[in-house]
This record gives C-alpha cells, sequence and structure tokens, in this order.
C-alpha cells in the first residue's frame, strides 16, 4: 500500500494538477487558434495568391509527372507562419498589459505598530 499513497502524493501535488489543467487549456487553445488560421487567415491570405496563379487549391499542387503536393507544404508553412504572428501578438498584448499593471503607482503601506511606536518615541524625545 505504500506506493498506492506515493502516487496519491505525487498526482495531488500542485504543480502536476497545475500542468494538467495547462495542457488541457492549451490544447483547447490550440484548437482555437488552428482554427482561425485554417478557416479564416490562411484562406484569406492565399486567395488573392491562387487567384493570381489560377489554382483553386493548394491541395491541387503538385509537381506534374509525380506525387510531390508541394502545396500542402506550403499550406502548412503558411500556417505555422501564421500561427507563430498571432501568437507573438497575443503575448506581446499581455506584456504591456502587465506592463501597464506594474506601472500603477500602489498606495504606500501604513506605517507598522513598531514604527508607529518609534516615532512617538522621537516627538516625546524631541520635546
Amino acid at each position: 500500500m505504500g506506493i498506492v499513497k506515493e502516487f496519491k502524493e505525487f498526482a495531488m501535488r500542485g504543480n502536476v494538477v497545475d500542468l494538467a489543467i495547462g495542457v488541457i487549456i492549451g490544447g483547447a487553445f490550440g484548437g482555437i487558434v488552428s482554427s482561425m488560421v485554417d478557416d479564416i487567415i490562411t484562406p484569406a491570405l492565399l486567395k488573392p495568391a491562387l487567384d493570381a496563379i489560377g489554382a483553386k487549391d493548394l491541395d491541387k499542387l503538385i509537381i506534374p509527372g509525380t506525387a510531390i503536393k508541394y502545396g500542402n507544404f506550403l499550406s502548412k508553412v503558411i500556417s505555422f507562419m501564421t500561427i507563430a504572428f498571432v501568437l507573438f501578438l497575443i503575448i506581446k498584448g499581455m506584456n504591456a498589459a502587465k506592463k501597464k499593471e506594474a506601472a500603477l503607482p500602489t498606495a504606500p503601506l501604513p506605517p507598522s505598530n513598531e514604527e508607529v511606536l518609534l516615532t512617538e518615541i522621537r516627538d516625546l524625545l524631541k520635546k
């Protein structure tokens, strides 16, 4: 029974639970970002380029006479670059918000009881 107790203590540590929550939320967020890139941004960026070369879909771009689908590769590269840029903008916005939050002046802490007593003693000694 010792190993079960050890495992329970390990699994219930704050770090393990925090990591599990981060992975779950990260997976959900990854789905949102991927959908935004695949369904909104990439088509908006690629439509003019595909129209210019006379292609309707990246999947149809292949090297003639081979099975090399360079269109899929281009699509994945563009998706990666777009996701990286979107995440950069999100992190930049979060950092800017943190800087504004940190820049706000905080009210000075009231003096401790010891400081108040010392101040009173000093003032009495001056008199």
